[in-house]
């Protein structure tokens, strides 16, 4: 029976849950979960364990995540990304060097509330749930940990957009991340764009992980798994 871990590098538009599926159906195996839920445009790095490597996850769900993500200024989304409706456009203007004194007050251990569209539950419903069905419910803030925010770059304009790569502990929300640090400024944000690059300490290469679209048959995810035992050098 397979066992183990396959670094998977998972496509914008599949939720976490269908790579899993899709990993179930090669491997004939039910026992299969992943490393933290990723947003479904985010694409990049998803953690997904086969078998006893399950039991391990929390461990490396703990690992620092490394993201590059591009937001834009300005416009704010019901979701704090690009899949959502817009409710508010309104021009915003800075220099770069506000904006990088803006972002290392987010540094450190930080308390940030989480988006309504989340896989968080409340009294046992998912918020994403209760948002589709017009449901707005209170979200206490959650302490999170970001280790460092490096702007990458900016680009002028009525609504800015600014690409960022920011290493942080789990459960951090990088869209929310986003929207707080345009709030900073006075205005709102959403992400754009969001690819994870690190989530496992011995890091594979974009090239070599395998895409979750493209595994064409059970053969080719046997010779990328990862042994049970390097979930524990976590």
């Amino acid at each position: 029976m397979a066992e183990g871990f396959v670094l998977v590098d998972k496509p914008g538009g599949w939720t976490s849950h269908d790579v899993v599926g899709r990993c179930r159906r090669i491997f004939g195996l039910r026992r299969i979960g992943h490393a933290g839920t990723l947003d479904p445009m985010a694409t990049g790095l998803l953690v997904v364990a086969l078998g006893r490597a399950t039991r391990l996850l929390r461990f490396v769900q703990e690992t620092a995540k490394t993201y590059e993500a591009t937001a834009v200024f300005g416009v704010a989304t019901d979701s704090l990304d690009a899949d959502g409706a817009i409710l508010s456009q309104e021009e915003m203007r800075f220099d770069e060097a506000e904006l990088r004194t803006v972002a290392r007050r987010f540094l450190g251990v930080i308390q940030q509330v989480p988006p309504m569209v989340s896989a968080i539950k409340v009294e046992g419903r998912r918020l994403y749930q209760l948002a589709r069905s017009g449901v707005e419910v209170d979200r206490p803030a959650r302490p999170v940990e970001i280790h460092s925010l490096d702007l990458v770059e900016v680009t002028p304009g009525m609504y800015p957009q600014v690409s960022f790569r920011v290493t942080c502990g789990s459960g951090t929300y990088i869209r929310v991340l986003a929207d707080d640090m345009a709030r900073a400024l006075g205005g709102r944000a959403h992400q754009r764009r969001n690819v994870v690059h690190r989530a496992w300490r011995k890091q594979q290469p974009p090239g070599r992980r395998r895409q979750a679209g493209g595994v064409a048959h059970r053969g080719r995810l046997d010779r990328r798994l990862r042994a049970v035992e390097e979930g524990i050098e976590h």
